[in-house]
């Protein structure tokens, strides 16, 4: 007769060993989002009106947030990148990010008013 104590054994260890999880932090696991605010300040400041939007990219990655619209014969396009921390309730809201317009692909300013007025 088999027996089926070193397979359940086999099973048991397989089983026990799939509910592991890793998780590395630096303590109070806010280094993430201080330091992709620290690099989005520090790659907007950089920015100069004029660029396209694939230049913008390959300096800041893609945004947070997003959003299109139609103004006039323009296409307006706003990217958000997260850059200051509001409120510690684990949330990235779009008061916690700076907006780029773009129009028609072309980077035209940054910052809450040159949002408002785009709109």
């Amino acid at each position: 007769m088999i027996s089926l104590a070193p397979y359940l054994a086999v099973l048991l260890l397989v089983l026990s060993a799939a509910g592991c999880v890793v998780i590395q932090s630096d303590g109070d696991g806010s280094h993430d989002w201080r330091e992709e605010e620290r690099d989005n300040r520090s790659a907007i400041s950089g920015l100069q009106i004029g660029m396209t939007r694939d230049d913008v990219q390959q300096r800041l990655g893609s945004p947070r947030d997003s959003e299109s619209y139609r103004r006039g014969d323009s296409t307006m396009l706003v990217w958000f990148y997260r850059t200051h921390r509001s409120q510690a309730d684990g949330e990235t809201t779009r008061d916690e990010m700076t907006p780029l317009v773009f129009r028609d692909g072309i980077l035209i300013g940054w910052g809450e008013p040159v949002y408002l007025s785009s709109r």
